[in-house]
């Protein structure tokens, strides 16, 4: 009966500490973002760009933190045309400004992924990390690519 009470008693001592344990869920992201900064590619938290008539919760799924996933460019004198956005729609990429036609390179991103932007620092993606290690893979091959395009 003593050694009953003892091992409740550190039970309940240690059962906080259960709190500190990652979840699936974390780990799993927490893999994504390794592979992401190994494999050349930074990840930071941004907002969806939107429309201005656009309420923000259209563009992210209730309870999920939008991340960007970029690719960082070299300064360049001749890329002048400040950022550029793509959001993902029934029919695909569509220029933030309509008249911007989507690069091809975003036609092998996974259906995951939100939007798509550039600016002067960097291009790269907007999704909520639904995805796998495979998935990121993915965006990694598309943003070298695209980084490629944009540089030459």
């Amino acid at each position: 009966m003593t050694y009953l009470l003892i091992l409740f008693v550190i039970a309940i001592a240690l059962a906080p500490l259960s709190h500190f344990v990652p979840s699936k869920r974390q780990r799993q992201i927490a893999r994504m973002r390794e592979y992401a900064a190994v494999h050349g590619l930074f990840v930071e938290f941004r907002d969806v760009p939107r429309r201005q008539y656009q309420d923000a919760r259209q563009r992210n799924p209730v309870g999920h933190d939008t991340i960007y996933y970029g690719k960082r460019l070299k300064p360049s004198r001749n890329r002048g045309e400040g950022a550029r956005a793509w959001l993902r729609e029934e029919e695909g990429f569509v220029g933030l400004e309509r008249r911007l036609a989507p690069p091809s390179e975003l036609a092998g991103l996974p259906p995951q992924v939100l939007a798509a932007g550039v600016d002067e620092a960097s291009c790269g993606v907007y999704w909520c990390e639904a995805g796998t290690v495979e998935d990121v893979e993915q965006i990694r091959q598309v943003l070298e690519q695209w980084a490629g395009e944009l540089r030459g």
